[in-house]
């Protein structure tokens, strides 16, 4: 077999040639780089086939570079980019089709309540939304869109009439501390019980931790109740077996014991307890006024933040078999916490609750 005639490129410039060099040590597109090399390595005399085998390409391929430089010159080291197949579903079907996505299919006359990829697609090929077309493609056409698989989510409405005042008063609290006394928010956390609880941690691909699917609670269940201190931004707790008016008094008084010579504004829901008139007589004689939150509006509470903290990162995939083990893990997150606690400030600054026209509809 008659071998080929070998090709070079044309006679080059001593620039041309520096600029070759710069290509091919600058040159950020791998396919430029590749041309530049080509052509830079043709120029030094170097025939077809052993610039294909060094670069690990056809010598088919190094030939029509070569061509192609002697033809265009340095505009053939730059790819042109065709930019990919036509789109076979245009832009009005995509739309149509991120809009079947968000309805209900029990609205089309579909006996589930929610959509997969695989029933979307028979769904749109049954309808002649679209002659054909891969799940793959309907979930970029929905991403492109921003068109996200989310979980359904709650809401209520405040139910208290004096919502807005109430709002503003712990709102004023949060940002204007007053100069004589100190802001607490109280809450209780619990039911602690003994269970094994699902949680996330770092493990070789494939390889989860494991927990006891089935378990009994015979060791009964414990209640914590904790304050937020915002001036230093350190939680204090206390652990008790019951959540009476009693516990709560209790723990009134140690927080009161803590800082005597202070009013203690103290920020608590609406749970009964709270309400009760041994602590408020209790309250009204001891400088601690308790600042009720708006019905429904525990998210309000600031320590509701720091409690999903502790669920977390001291309880969540965990497996205690005591109290006394589990308490020791909460008290353990609770002091490495607090030695590095920072007074809270600017609480939900750009949140929609601080605007004037904010309804009592909470999510």
């Amino acid at each position: 077999m008659a071998r080929r005639p070998e090709v070079f490129v044309r006679q080059v410039s001593m620039a041309e040639g520096q600029r070759l060099q710069r290509i091919s040590r600058t040159a950020k597109d791998p396919v430029k780089l590749r041309r530049a090399i080509v052509v830079l390595m043709s120029a030094q005399g170097q025939p077809a086939p052993d610039i294909a085998h060094l670069l690990k390409v056809s010598e088919d391929y190094v030939r029509d570079v070569i061509h192609a430089f002697n033809e265009r010159g340095f505009d053939a080291l730059d790819p042109k980019w065709s930019g990919g197949a036509p789109k076979k579903i245009d832009d009005q079907t995509r739309s149509w089709i991120c809009v079947i996505a968000r309805c209900d299919p029990r609205f089309l006359g579909q006996p589930f309540s929610c959509w997969s990829l695989a029933k979307l697609r028979e769904y749109l090929i049954q309808e002649k939304v679209v002659s054909s077309v891969s799940t793959e493609t309907l979930r970029r056409i929905l991403h492109e869109r921003g068109v996200s698989w989310q979980a359904t989510k709650t809401w209520k409405h405040s139910t208290d009439p004096d919502f807005h005042t109430k709002l503003q008063a712990v709102l004023d609290l949060y940002d204007h501390p007053p100069t004589d006394g100190r802001v607490i928010c109280v809450d209780e956390f619990g039911p602690l019980n003994l269970q094994p609880r699902a949680g996330k941690a770092w493990r070789p691909a494939g390889q989860p931790v494991r927990l006891r699917a089935t378990y009994t609670r015979t060791h009964g269940v414990r209640h914590m109740i904790a304050a937020l201190d915002l001036a230093t931004g350190k939680l204090f707790y206390r652990i008790r077996d019951r959540k009476r008016w009693r516990e709560f008094l209790d723990f009134l008084k140690s927080l009161r014991r803590r800082w005597p010579e202070q009013k203690l504004y103290v920020i608590v829901d609406n749970f009964s307890p709270h309400k009760r008139a041994e602590v408020l007589t209790w309250c009204t004689t001891n400088q601690v006024e308790l600042v009720f939150l708006p019905t429904y509006a525990s998210w309000l509470n600031w320590i509701e933040a720091e409690f999903a903290a502790v669920r977390y990162f001291a309880l969540n995939g965990t497996d205690h078999q005591t109290h006394g083990e589990q308490d020791a893990a909460i008290n353990a997150y609770i002091r490495w916490r607090n030695q590095r606690a920072q007074p809270k400030r600017a609480f939900a600054p750009d949140s929609k609750i601080r605007h004037p026209d904010y309804t009592i509809k909470v999510a």
